[in-house]
């Protein structure tokens, strides 16, 4: 769990500094004042990964320094990240600088997001259901984060080729060499996370809904499991298309509820309730494969859902782990025992207040 977050020149705060129980606590206050400001914090202080953004630069206070800095008592280490622009970032534990973002996040924390935004994970396209399963494989498998970064930055270089149309064959290769290797470490680790989802998810979904609702999983690997034949299969078509049409950055997580496409068919109330088991399993599934469990940020749900599955929710949440949950308002509370331990601040305008 955290023990407490300092931060300075973060989004809309100049300085931040609180301590949190070992249940967790709730934020409070009206939108746009920097209640999901805080849970990202947590985030890019344990994970280096913002929810929100890719663009570091975009964290910084404007009117600030350029830069911010994180820091807090988490999982009984001292950590502390200073970014600022043009300069490499500052990765530090126990007051020891850590010289890569691996060497960082190999002693930290597990997270689980949780955020109205969840219903894209069922509605939207493949890519936010690969940033679940990415945020997942970064978390369980050391060589995860490097392959996906290494995948990219060739993929691009690739795009960039083939944009060209001059059918640089030679050069597409040698990057495609760097693609194919990643891409075995992505696709085993999401073959795998998918596979543990796959039961936990429907039996979530059941538990939420309260009646049998069978909800489906599948791992579909753009191109198959093995990049370098679909390569040789696509070259032509790549080379008319001008675009990388096979790897993991085509996979898809294919969702169902009942044996029906979720996105196309599922009601609105069967949407949300598979969100919210997706995130759950992401949960349990951490669990099973750290042995410890994550810390859990949820950002303006409980209030967003009606009484049967906010309750059904907070059932199947882990007692045992630490929740940081933000809220409009506290009405829902009432309704909720389960989160009478947890520390209660206001945000309002940037600033924090116990209240």
């Amino acid at each position: 769990m955290l023990r407490s977050l300092r931060a300075m020149d973060f989004r809309c705060f100049d300085a931040l500094g609180i301590e949190v129980p070992e249940a967790g606590a709730v934020f409070t206050g009206q939108n746009a004042q920097g209640k999901t400001s805080v849970l990202e914090a947590v985030c890019v202080l344990v994970r280096l990964h913002s929810p929100r953004t890719s663009r570091m630069q975009t964290l910084a206070r404007i009117g600030g320094h350029g830069g911010f800095g994180i820091a807090g008592e988490a999982w009984d280490m001292e950590r502390r990240i200073d970014w600022r622009p043009r300069v490499p970032t500052r990765h530090v534990v126990e007051g020891d600088e850590r010289p890569s973002q691996g060497g960082y996040l190999e002693d930290g924390g597990l997270l689980v997001w949780m955020g109205n935004d969840d219903l894209d994970l069922v509605r939207g396209g493949g890519e936010s259901r690969r940033r679940y399963l990415d945020f997942m494989g970064s978390q369980v498998a050391p060589d995860y984060r490097r392959a996906l970064a290494r995948y990219r930055r060739a993929l691009k270089a690739k795009n960039l080729l083939l944009k060209d149309g001059e059918r640089r064959r030679r050069e597409i290769e040698s990057y495609e060499a760097i693609m194919i290797p990643a891409a075995e470490v992505l696709r085993r680790v999401r073959a795998d996370l998918s596979g543990r989802l796959t039961e936990v998810v429907a039996e979530r979904q059941r538990t939420i809904a309260g009646k049998d609702e069978l909800a489906g999983m599948s791992y579909l690997p753009g191109g198959g499991m093995e990049l370098g034949p679909a390569l040789e299969q696509v070259r032509e078509k790549e080379f008319r298309q001008r675009r990388s049409l096979v790897g993991p950055h085509r996979d898809e997580l294919e969702l169902t509820v009942n044996g029906m496409p979720a996105a196309a068919y599922a009601s609105e109330g069967q949407q949300r309730t598979l969100a919210l088991a997706l995130k759950l399993a992401q949960g349990g599934v951490l669990r099973e494969r750290a042995g410890r469990e994550p810390v859990w940020l949820i950002d303006d749900v409980f209030g967003e859902l009606d009484v049967s599955r906010r309750n059904a929710l907070m059932r199947a949440l882990p007692t045992g782990a630490q929740k940081w949950i933000t809220t409009t308002y506290l009405d829902w509370l009432k309704e909720t025992p389960e989160l009478e331990g947890l520390a209660r601040f206001a945000v309002e305008g940037g600033s924090l207040r116990a209240s």
